[in-house]
Formats: C-alpha cells, structure tokens, sequence
C-alpha cells in the first residue's frame, strides 16, 4: 500500500470559470515545527495556519528567494514569522506571553493577535529590490487579513480557507498537528471576462452603487466556502478528491505539487559571525558559566562558544 501524499503544494485550475488556485497540506513537517516548542494549543493552531498560508503563497515564487510572512502586534502573540525558501523550505515561530494567553477566556486568533499589522515580504535576494505588503491586524484573522492584502495590493478576485488541528495518535507524542489551506483567484485567460468585481454606473444619486461580479467568480468562491476545516485536515483525503469533490461539474486540472520541508537557515559559522558584530560588553553579558549559549529561535537548536571563539579577528591576533 502506497502512502498518501502530504506536505504538499498543489497549483490547480478550473479552466471553465477563469480561476486558478493552490491547496496546502501539512502533517510532519508542520508537527515538527511546532514541536520544537512548548506552545500552548492556541498559538499552536495560530502559527500552524500562518505557515500553511506561507507555504501556498511561497511556493508561487518563480526564482530564487524568500516570502516572508510577519505579524507584529499588541496581543499575547505579539510577533509571528514563517518563512519560505524556495524551492521547498519551510520554517515559523511565534512569540507569545504565556501569561496573557491563559487569561484569554476565549482566544480565539483575533485575541491573539490584538492590534496591529501583518507583512508579506518577498526578498529577491542579495542586491535585488524587496517587495512588502502591509495589511493592519485588529479583530481579524489571518484569512480575513491575508484577504485584504489581497484586494490592497494586487487587486485580483480571491478565496482563502485555512485550518489546523492536532489529530489523536498513538506513541511518543499524544498529538499529531496538522495544517491545510486552499485559495482560488479569478485570472481568466482569454480577456473577455474583467478579473475584478466592478460597479454599474447606475445607481441614483444617494444610493450605493451596485458591484456585479462575474457569474463564474461566483460559483468558484461560492464552492469554496463548503469547504469544512477537517477536509482540509484530514490524512485521508488526498487534495486531488477534495478538488474533485468542489469543482468536478467545471473539471479541474492539477499541476504538479511541491513537496516541504522544515528548513532552518541557522548554522554554528553564521551564529559565530553574529556573535563577532557585537561589542566586547554584549558578549560578556552573554556568557553563563564562561560559555556563551545561544538558542535559534525557529528551530530550538542549541550552540555553545567558547568566548575566544567569538572575538572578531583582530583582537584574536
């Protein structure tokens, strides 16, 4: 018996209606960023949803580079950050009050997050131009503020889902986590048909003008919104049935998919490097014991220097 795919991005098409879109799949590689941490489930399920809509927005990247999605804000999650590396690398962290969190009597992601803004950040790479979007945070969630990134700053017609949840299994860890997203844009190919909502015109004085939106916008989002949080979760289901499921009346035609990976950029030569940019005084406030510790926030691996190891080059000689 052959393993279902997973951890997966899957660009599709639905030809008939002008819409094109990708759906997100994440069981190990998601669980195992979220493992490297003690988080509570919450922010678990928070963080969990941002690297899915990482990941599906990363993996549209036709070159070398990074997209960068960061939340900074006033509430118990006061900062989110995941990462794609093209082709394939994945990573997130959040950083939270525990304090705050346990107080929440519902936290919901709009309480975690409290107010603020999220960026969406493309880095083209060294000596390239950086291209950012930003949307503000405040009784939102990430759909909703992804949403209006989308109407900001590209303007293009889109429906986004994303879900996450932890699934019951057997072994050393009680939870497995997992994460899905899907989204669909309305990119029709032949021009005759306005990717945009757009207004009649005729509307008296006084009155709202009317949007009219392209009837087969409105099918592809309107399907999509049936799509339930454990379709998107659920192991079994592989993304070709779900797809087949909403869309088979128009057909649907898949892509090949990018397989993920948890990818961490960290390494002991460029913490050294960091530690070496500091001054004498910063690095003598690191040191425990005579050694100095330093933990990467993404992916909890520990490293140890001896302070001699550390001194720019300079003052080693």
């Amino acid at each position: 018996m052959t393993s279902l795919p997973d951890n997966t991005v899957m660009p599709f098409e639905i030809k008939p209606l002008g819409v094109r879109g990708r759906i997100v799949r994440l069981g190990t590689v998601v669980d195992d960023i979220l493992h490297k941490h003690d988080y509570p489930a919450p922010v678990s399920a928070l963080l969990a949803e941002a690297v899915a809509l990482t990941a599906m927005l990363g993996a549209s990247l036709k070159f070398d580079g990074k997209f960068i999605l960061q939340t900074n804000s006033d509430g118990p999650v006061d900062l989110l950050v995941a990462d794609f590396s093209s082709p394939a690398g994945i990573r997130g962290y959040a950083r939270f009050d525990h304090g705050m969190v346990t107080k929440l009597a519902q936290p919901t992601p709009q309480a975690l997050l409290g107010k603020g803004h999220l960026a969406m950040t493309i880095d083209q790479g060294q000596g390239m131009e950086r291209y950012q979007g930003i949307v503000a945070l405040g009784g939102v969630t990430l759909t909703e503020a992804a949403l209006g990134y989308f109407q900001q700053s590209e303007q293009i017609p889109t429906r986004l889902r994303l879900a996450a949840g932890a699934l019951a299994q057997r072994g050393a860890r009680p939870e497995a986590w997992r994460a899905g997203a899907i989204m669909v844009q309305h990119l029709p190919r032949d021009g005759g048909i306005s990717p945009q909502p757009f207004h009649s015109g005729d509307a008296p004085e006084g009155h709202e003008d009317k949007v009219v939106e392209d009837d087969h916008w409105v099918k592809a989002r309107l399907l999509l919104d049936t799509v339930e949080d454990h379709e998107l979760l659920d192991p079994m289901l592989t993304p070709e049935e779900l797809l087949y499921r909403l869309y088979h009346e128009d057909g649907v035609t898949v892509y090949p998919a990018v397989t993920l990976a948890r990818h961490c950029t960290c390494s002991r030569d460029k913490i050294s490097d960091l530690l070496k940019s500091f001054s004498d005084d910063d690095r003598q406030a690191m040191k425990t014991n005579g050694i100095i510790d330093v933990t990467c926030e993404f992916c909890s691996t520990h490293y140890q220097f001896a302070p001699e190891e550390v001194e720019p080059a300079a003052q080693a000689t």
